[in-house]
């Protein structure tokens, strides 16, 4: 459990300061002063002054933040803010900053996404079993076949095709697309119950390799990266409708059980293979740090974009005090909800 620690404290501290470093490389670009950037939270354990702005480690790996001169807003009406401040930059200057963060986030997610594929390759959608008597074969599809789009969806990897027939928690019919000797088909599967493993089965499956070349490895990191996307959004909706229940939503405990368990499956294959699943799941941490702070919420950086819009399109900004209320009001609830995970997560595996 240790080294799992260790190995999420590094994950931790690697999407963080990509998403930080996104706020600080903006604004510096952009002459805005930045007074603090900071990885973790609490107590300081290390920092240093460089030029204006104060380098920060802190004890507890749960966040980070890059500070701006008058980043609230409320010194502009003391008039204690420099020309630097944050607030008297130009709006979209303001916003370009902001949107920096999950931006820095999905850029660090695909270059994760280039080193896997150049290393892995992918697994393609090619059909390479049909059970027998199943819907798949009954609706025509063969050994050899390439899944190409499922109810209009374009599908790239095995995985998407795994996902989606394990998200069809109504057996709802499948309209499939696929290629047969480079000639298009289409075909309708409706799923069957399984009542062993209780969710529909098509009764393929799916899983071809394919070693990617120097172009196909940037494009299918993309690929790779937009499934971790697709896949975020819809497990967000599906927790927002009840589909998923608090069990299923994870914090920082739930994460090192995760890549502890993902670390005593693999490390007796060697420590590459070790490597390589820490930065899947980095990719994955990272593509849902950069969504979730995407959400426009108060508090989150999605939140400020939300106010940014409102000063862009009335020509002035929301008051301070104003928005400061909000965002407050949603970083209690934020710190509410991050006890509730923090404590089911040690319910569920202690």
């Amino acid at each position: 459990m240790v080294v799992s620690i260790i190995l999420f404290i590094i994950i931790f501290c690697v999407i963080v300061l990509s998403h930080e470093f996104g706020h600080f490389i903006v604004a510096k670009k952009n002459g805005i002063h930045v007074v603090e950037f900071f990885i973790g939270m609490g107590p300081t354990l290390f920092s240093f002054q460089k030029g204006d702005t104060k380098y920060s480690l802190k004890l507890l790996p749960i966040g980070g933040a890059c500070m701006f001169e008058g980043e609230d807003g409320l010194e502009k009406e003391k008039g204690e803010m420099s020309e630097r401040a944050f607030p008297n930059a130009p709006v979209w200057v303001r916003f370009a900053t902001i949107f920096a963060g999950p931006f820095f986030n999905f850029l660090t997610a695909f270059v994760m996404a280039v080193i896997i594929v150049s290393i892995c390759g992918i697994t393609t959608p090619e059909v390479r079993a049909v059970n027998e008597g199943s819907p798949a074969q009954a609706a025509g599809i063969e050994e050899g076949d390439i899944i190409t789009k499922i109810n209009g969806r374009r599908i790239h990897l095995s995985d998407e095709v795994s996902v989606i027939s394990q998200l069809n928690t109504k057996g709802e019919t499948l309209t499939v697309v696929y290629k047969r000797d480079g000639q298009q088909h289409t075909a309708e599967i409706v799923p069957v119950y399984d009542e062993e493993t209780q969710r529909y089965y098509m009764g393929i499956s799916v899983g071809g390799y394919l070693k990617c070349n120097v172009l196909q490895t940037f494009q299918y990191a993309f690929y790779t990266m937009e499934y971790y996307v697709q896949s975020t959004f819809k497990a967000l909706q599906m927790l927002f409708t009840g589909q998923l229940s608090k069990d299923d939503v994870s914090g920082p405990v739930g994460i090192v059980k995760m890549v502890d368990d993902v670390y005593d499956s693999v490390k007796p294959y060697g420590m590459s293979l070790v490597v390589l699943n820490m930065i899947s799941i980095a990719l994955l941490l990272s593509v849902n740090l950069g969504i979730m702070n995407l959400l426009p919420l108060p508090a989150l950086d999605g939140g400020r974009l939300v106010f940014l819009l409102i000063e862009a399109i009335r020509g002035k900004p929301v008051p301070p005090e104003k928005e400061g209320i909000v965002h407050l009001a949603g970083m209690m609830v934020l710190m509410v909800l991050m006890v509730l995970v923090l404590f089911n997560d040690i319910t569920k595996f202690f």
